[in-house]
């Protein structure tokens, strides 16, 4: 009967300890930080070029979307923009070589011809003091003579214009309509460098959420995934817990699947907003204790390469 009562309270020691040891314990998680790449633009899933499971480095290319609606407009605004540099360029050289060598000819015609009047009014007025000719023939000469005037200056003029370009304020507008066209070109290049889709970071690849031939549109998520060297230990802890941690105290983190210790450092302590989000099992405070995150960043992220998220970690009070 003795040897029953020992064994009996032997059990019961045994039970008491262990239930002291669990409740010296916090449970937590291991997390790492996730990242979602998502499209931009709307298109169809071309390519794929990852797995669910790789791991890439940032600039990868994941995927290639097929938009035929940027090619279109690509074509449209390369066009766009050889022409209205070709009409600037005119607004700024002027007239081309030929046209050049057409109003120097038609200058010289004009020259002749002024110079011709301008003699015949010369010799006409004095023949008109002396009474030669009539004031109606002489009035005749001056009219040919003020036409031959006008037409020669304006040659001039045009010529001038033409060696010098447009007018200023059409160069401006020519210059307008190139800047106009660039702008356009450059926002369907901009487009069409969204059809990659690109790693924004060394991550992992969890899922893969499109296959080739679905549609891709704009914010939907393509790939999910972790980012590299951001494991993380997470633990819910109560209010009454709370004056044993502080922000970068060093602790010791127990992985029970792995049979390791690993050593890292408090980063954060926040308040959690809401009951069910808590990483502790079997929480045994009062419901009206405000409830607290601890994050613990890894001293070694060589360490935690290769730890399995969502599983169970420990701390020791």
């Amino acid at each position: 009967m003795k040897k029953v009562i020992i064994t009996i309270s032997l059990i019961f020691l045994f039970i008491s300890c262990q239930k002291k040891k669990i409740e010296n314990l916090i449970q937590g998680k291991i997390e790492k930080e996730q990242i979602a790449v998502v499209s931009k633009i709307p298109g169809k899933i071309l390519k794929i070029f990852v797995k669910e499971g790789d791991i890439v480095q940032k600039g990868d290319t994941l995927a290639i979307l097929d938009i035929p609606e940027v090619d279109a407009k690509k074509n449209q605004a390369e066009g766009a923009v050889i022409s209205a540099k070709a009409q600037y360029k005119m607004a700024v050289k002027g007239a081309t070589e030929n046209q050049i060598k057409q109003l120097e000819a038609k200058k010289m015609g004009l020259k002749e011809q002024y110079e011709f009047a301008q003699k015949s009014i010369k010799r006409l007025t004095n023949m008109l003091k002396d009474s030669l000719i009539s004031q109606q023939t002489y009035d005749e000469t001056f009219a040919k003579y003020q036409g031959a005037q006008a037409q020669y200056n304006a040659v001039i003029a045009e010529l001038d214009d033409a060696k010098k370009g447009a007018r200023i304020e059409q160069q401006t507008m020519a210059l307008g309509q190139q800047d106009r066209a660039l702008g356009a070109l450059q926002e369907v290049e901009t487009a069409d460098k969204e059809r990659y889709i690109i790693a924004p970071q060394n991550m992992s690849i969890e899922t893969i959420t499109l296959t080739v031939g679905e549609l891709a549109l704009p914010g939907y998520t393509l790939f999910n995934g972790y980012v590299a060297n951001s494991t993380y230990f997470r633990f819910t802890i109560p209010e009454n817990q709370l004056g044993q941690f502080k922000k970068g105290q060093e602790v010791t983190v127990h992985v029970p699947y792995k049979k390791a210790d690993i050593k890292g450092t408090i980063s954060t302590i926040k308040q959690l907003g809401a009951y069910g989000n808590i990483a502790t099992a079997y929480p045994d405070y009062e419901m009206q204790e405000s409830l607290f995150e601890i994050k613990i960043t890894p001293s070694n992220n060589e360490e935690t390469k290769d730890l399995i998220t969502k599983t169970t970690v420990t701390l020791s009070l």
